[in-house]
């Protein structure tokens, strides 16, 4: 690995992390005008992280070390996913070869199931209680990313993101088949759903709406900043691989130089401000759905993505 590779996997990396509590920002700010609220600045989730990183720590008691590493090891999953996914190259960097979509998926599945496992050493009603939903949740979340993925490696013969992105970029018609098509609506509505966006989520921390928040209700100080940072790389990523690889694949510069690189970090903000306007869209425009009611929204992601491969199996064309 020469000294130009390592550098794209640093600004890469560094990409995902400096950027991702951006896109919260904005996130937040968007929603606050959907409301007709002037809303926080878009930098506030980076003054929110480092007012939870300069507090005190405090541990349950009865909690062992899983609670107080579970935080680090999420956030080292996804700086791994961070490296391994089209972000900001069109073309793979030295260390995508090491996994594929299926081994994305199952580290953020790590990730997942560590922030789980801390909710539960915690020995709080309300985190257990978020952590329960998220796995019964999840039962219908994950068949769906599975058929997703298998759908993906129909279209390109492959698993790899980087192929994928590649086809799809240069193929119309691979881009406009209905597998490749169904497949993206499936995946917005997992993306929905695993961003903890509405309809399937409330705001907050009302008990009945707590998911996510939910699990991470015992932490604290640094502990809860680290979690809170994980959530907003968990988001970035998953926008990222949606428009770079399935939504909006066209555009990034295959040059390796600093010009190329710039280029294509624009170009990334642009296609994420697009996507969260599209999410902010339907945040104000689709009424809020009773938690029970989080599996037939997941039923209907898991009916498009078997959809997708039964096109392709009827039609016999990606």
């Amino acid at each position: 690995m020469d000294w130009a590779t390592q550098v794209i996997n640093i600004v890469q990396a560094s990409t995902v992390l400096l950027l991702s509590p951006l896109i919260a920002g904005i996130s937040y700010r968007f929603k606050a005008w959907t409301e007709s609220r002037s809303g926080p600045s878009i930098f506030q989730p980076y003054f929110d992280l480092a007012k939870y990183l300069r507090k005190e720590t405090l541990l349950p008691d009865g909690s062992s070390r899983i609670f107080f590493v579970a935080p680090f090891l999420a956030f080292g999953a996804y700086l791994l996913i961070s490296v391994v996914v089209p972000v900001i190259t069109p073309y793979p960097i030295p260390f995508a070869s090491t996994v594929d979509f299926l081994g994305g998926g199952l580290l953020f599945g790590l990730a997942g199931t560590v922030t789980l496992l801390a909710a539960l050493d915690s020995g709080s009603n309300y985190a257990t209680l978020g952590a329960s939903r998220t796995v019964s949740f999840a039962a219908f979340a994950e068949p769906t990313l599975i058929i997703v993925f298998f759908a993906v490696a129909v279209i390109t013969g492959t698993n790899n993101p980087y192929v994928t992105n590649n086809l799809l970029s240069s193929s119309t018609s691979a881009y406009l088949s209905p597998t490749h098509l169904l497949v993206t609506a499936a995946f917005f509505l997992l993306l929905l759903a695993e961003t903890g966006k509405l309809p399937v989520e409330s705001a907050g921390t009302m008990e009945f709406g707590m998911l996510e928040d939910g699990r991470i209700f015992e932490h604290s100080g640094r502990l809860l900043g680290v979690n809170r940072w994980n959530g907003w790389l968990k988001q970035f990523l998953l926008y990222s691989v949606f428009v770079n690889v399935f939504a909006l694949p066209w555009g990034m510069s295959s040059d390796p130089t600093a010009a190329g690189t710039l280029f294509n970090i624009g170009l990334l903000i642009a296609k994420l401000l697009v996507l969260v306007g599209v999410i902010m869209f339907v945040e104000a425009t689709v009424a809020k759905v009773r938690l029970f009611k989080i599996r037939d929204f997941l039923a209907l992601s898991f009916s498009l993505a078997v959809l997708a491969v039964f096109a392709f199996a009827v039609l016999g064309v990606p």
